[in-house]
C-alpha cells in the first residue's frame, strides 16, 4: 500500500519514554486476523476479548452487544459468524468495498458511591437506573458517568479516512497518519478528543503485543499536547494496544463527575 503522509507541526510531537513493564491488568481487545488487504472482496476473523496478556486468551470474552462496523462509506455493517466463548468473542467482517473499515464498540456506564447508616455502598449500572439505586437517606453521593470506547481498523485496497470522522462524544482518536500506515521505525502522530475538542495533557499507553513472550516486554507513554496531538516511533513491527483516559466535558447527569477512555489495536508492518 502506497505510504500516507501528512505534515504535522513539530509542537505535535511528544517524546515517548519506554518504561519497564507494569503489573498486568485486564486489558479489553479487539485483534482483527489482518488489517491491510490488496483489494475488496475478502474477509477478516475478528477476535474481541478481556485478559491479562495482551492478545492471548486467558479471562473473559468481550461482549459483542454494542460492537459497531463502520464502513468506507460510512454505512453500519452487520457482524457475520458472531460467537462468544468462555475466553473470546469472534466474528466476520466482509469487506465488500474498498477503503478503511472501523470495528468497534461503545460502552456507557455509571458508577456511584454513597454512605447509608454510616456504611460505604457502591453501585454500577445505567444513567436510567440512577435514580433508583441510590436510596433516600443516602449521603456522601459522588456519581460518574464513564465512557468506553474499544476499536481497531481494517483497510481493502486504497486507503479511505471517511470511516474515521468522529462523532464528538467521548474520547476518540483523530487520526493524522492513517492507521493502517504504520511502519516500523517510523514516527505516526494521533490526535486525541474529548467530545470534538482536543484532549490536552492526556497520558496515553502504548504496549507492544506478545509481551509474555518477550525477554524485555515494550511500553511506553506519551503525553498529548495543548491541541490534543501525539507522536509515536514504533520501534519494532506487531501489534500494538494504545489506552487514554480522560476526565472533564460535559456529563448529561446532574453533579455527576466525567471520566472517558480509549482503546485501539493497530498493526504495525516491517520496513
Amino acid at each position: 500500500m502506497t505510504a500516507i503522509r501528512r505534515g504535522v507541526a513539530a509542537a505535535a510531537f511528544v517524546t515517548a519514554l519506554i518504561v519497564p513493564a507494569a503489573a498486568s491488568a485486564h486489558r479489553q481487545w479487539i485483534l482483527p486476523s489482518s488489517t491491510v488487504l490488496s483489494k475488496e472482496g475478502s474477509f477478516v476473523t475478528v477476535d474481541a476479548a478481556v485478559s491479562n496478556d495482551l492478545f492471548f486468551f486467558d479471562h473473559v470474552p468481550m461482549r459483542l452487544d454494542a460492537m459497531t462496523i463502520t464502513g468506507p462509506d460510512g454505512a453500519k455493517l452487520t457482524p457475520q459468524n458472531a460467537a462468544t466463548g468462555k475466553y473470546r468473542s469472534t466474528f466476520d467482517v466482509e469487506l465488500a468495498k474498498p477503503g478503511t473499515y472501523r470495528i468497534g464498540t461503545v460502552n456507557d456506564g455509571v458508577f456511584a458511591s454513597y454512605k447509608l447508616n454510616g456504611e460505604t455502598k457502591r453501585w454500577r449500572g445505567r444513567a436510567t437506573e440512577l435514580a433508583t439505586a441510590v436510596p433516600a437517606g443516602a449521603t456522601e453521593v459522588k456519581v460518574t458517568q464513564s465512557t468506553r470506547r474499544v476499536e481497531t481498523f481494517v483497510t481493502a485496497g486504497a486507503p479511505s479516512t471517511d470511516a474515521l470522522k468522529p462523532s464528538g462524544q467521548g474520547l476518540e482518536l483523530q487520526p493524522v497518519t492513517h492507521p493502517n500506515d504504520l511502519v516500523a521505525g517510523e514516527s505516526a502522530s494521533f490526535k486525541l478528543l474529548l467530545d470534538g475538542k482536543p484532549a490536552r495533557d492526556t497520558e496515553v499507553d502504548i504496549v507492544l503485543g506478545g509481551g509474555r513472550y518477550l525477554a524485555k516486554p515494550v511500553e511506553a507513554k506519551v503525553k498529548t499536547n495543548a491541541e490534543g496531538l501525539f507522536s509515536y516511533s514504533w520501534p519494532q513491527p506487531g501489534m500494538y494496544w494504545i489506552e487514554a483516559e480522560a476526565r472533564g466535558g460535559a456529563s448529561t447527569i446532574p453533579n455527576a463527575e466525567r471520566s472517558a477512555a480509549y482503546v485501539a489495536t493497530f498493526e504495525v508492518l516491517p520496513e
